[in-house]
């Protein structure tokens, strides 16, 4: 009796640490942009990097961002002229708005989708 319930133990414990372990951030994901294409944001060391999935520049990363939970913040790479611009993103269920400043001032915002 003693060993079933040592093993009943050990079995909760290793099943409750793997959904721990897999949980995800929201920004982790598949994302549709603004133009249609698909971006994918998956983990790189300590930050999120963002590459492009499909389209004219697909394998590009054009961003990286450090966060958690809904706020995010770092740096988003135009893929057209390789600029890179001050970003930031807030996630909220399955829309994600994404933004690059030159010089804090002038700021473009994105609205993505999850997929």
């Amino acid at each position: 009796m003693k060993k079933l319930i040592s093993t009943a133990c050990a079995a909760a414990f290793i099943a409750a640490s793997a959904t721990f372990a897999i949980a995800a951030e929201p920004i982790e994901g598949n994302w549709k942009t603004k133009a249609g294409e698909t971006a994918g944001i998956s983990k790189c060391g300590s930050s999120f990097c963002i590459k492009l999935k499909t389209g004219t520049y697909a394998g590009q990363q054009i961003g990286k961002l450090k966060g958690s939970g809904a706020d995010y913040k770092g740096t988003i790479t135009d893929p057209e002229d390789n600029k890179e611009y001050s970003g930031s993103a807030n996630v909220s269920g399955a829309t994600m708005k994404l933004k690059g400043c030159a010089l804090r001032v002038f700021c473009q915002t994105q609205t993505w989708k999850k997929l």
